[in-house]
């Protein structure tokens, strides 16, 4: 697997890839019952419980994901400079995703399960880490108070010297970052020796937080050909083979989020869990955040294109698990759920008259810091 849902990756699709690739391989229908395995009967309140719970733990990173969003899109620091998704890429990511499931499910048909978790896991710990660190920052910004001794600190790694220097590393923090890291490395430490639910929540609500801020679609059409793809290839793992359960079952990492559906009998130590997918999360929060943002370019002090698409996810993730209850089938949460994104702020644009102003929204990425072209240079080419 490539960079994962660390904060931005070399590449959009390969930032993508990690927070959607293994998320949608992990369990992108939505919501699956483990019990099958397990012979658990759970209440109807437990039930409830982990569904309403379920939701609501994806709703967060992604209203909070999309806020952040705005900032981000603004942002000059290049540790919070976002990746910007192209037509290209999002034609080609499910291709990509494709291939990453079906090479996972081959892994874990050759090779022993238990060592390639064991990888996985560490892999994870350092990207967890890594994004529950990210999270917690503007929080700790608020925590702390004004007479903390803040201290600035840059990492800094550079290739060759003289005037060939390049620099590969240049990273900037402070006090604040490290205690930030510090608790963190805790959570981490946590979820690697116990592999405990809450820690593993607390890491995939942070990669989903992270992705919804820091992937961002360049405008509406992409996000349509982006959300088309993969509504196909979600289908098509789900209902066509048995690749995506296999993986769902098999791949033990904190791209999915869970919830006990037998709290309410045996508390915290509870094992019979309800799980959502990571890609079903971020892939239409990303989309959600790009609407947000078309809100605010509007300048017209209102949010109903991203409200509107907000209250489309909540009842597109509403039918994906009254239908997976329902039938007591896996579903792709995708089949429902682009529609509705989709479809509701297309409708409310159509009513409003601003359909083709949606469409032709374009956002360019942020000005990356570079040598400045000599205005002479500039003269010449306008001459």
């Amino acid at each position: 697997m490539s960079e994962a849902e660390q904060l931005p990756a070399s590449a959009p699709e390969a930032a993508a890839a990690a927070v959607l690739e293994a998320l949608n391989a992990t369990d992108s229908n939505g919501t699956e019952a483990i019990n099958a395995t397990a012979k658990f009967v759970a209440t109807p309140e437990g039930t409830a419980l982990a569904y309403g719970s379920l939701v609501c733990m994806a709703l967060l990173p992604i209203f909070f994901g999309a806020l952040r969003s705005v900032s981000c899109s603004k942002s000059k620091n290049g540790s919070d400079m976002p990746e910007t998704i192209t037509s290209r890429d999002a034609a080609r990511f499910p291709i990509i995703a494709s291939c990453t499931l079906f090479g996972l499910y081959l892994f874990f048909k050759v090779f022993s399960q238990e060592y390639i978790n064991l990888l996985l896991s560490v892999y994870f710990f350092g990207l967890g880490v890594l994004a529950l660190s990210h999270t917690m920052s503007p929080l700790m910004s608020k925590v702390f108070p004004a007479s903390f001794p803040n201290k600035q600190y840059q990492l800094l790694f550079t290739q060759g010297s003289g005037e060939s220097k390049e620099e590969i590393v240049n990273y900037e923090f402070d006090t604040k970052n490290l205690v930030c890291l510090l608790i963190s490395s805790v959570v981490g430490v946590w979820y690697l020796l116990k592999k405990h639910w809450i820690a593993n929540n607390l890491f995939g609500l942070a990669f989903a937080l992270n992705g919804v801020e820091l992937l961002h679609l360049n405008n509406v059409s992409t996000g349509c050909i982006l959300l088309g793809g993969l509504f196909v290839y979600d289908v098509f793992w789900v209902f066509g083979t048995n690749v995506m359960v296999t993986v769902a079952k098999s791949f033990e990492a904190p791209i999915k989020l869970v919830f006990p559906q037998d709290l309410l009998e045996k508390g915290l130590e509870a094992s019979n869990f309800a799980m959502l997918g990571l890609g079903d999360i971020v892939i239409p929060g990303i989309f959600i955040a790009l609407l947000l943002r078309f809100d605010v370019s509007l300048k017209k002090n209102s949010r109903t294109y991203f409200y509107s698409s907000f209250l489309a996810y909540i009842f597109g993730l509403g039918l994906t698990i009254f239908i997976m209850h329902t039938f007591k089938h896996a579903q792709p949460a995708l089949l429902y759920l682009v529609p509705a994104c989709v479809g509701f702020p297309v409708i409310v644009a159509l009513f409003k008259g601003e359909l083709t102003e949606m469409f032709r929204y374009e956002e360019s990425p942020p000005e990356e810091a570079g040598p400045k072209e000599d205005p002479s240079e500039t003269e010449k080419k306008d001459q």
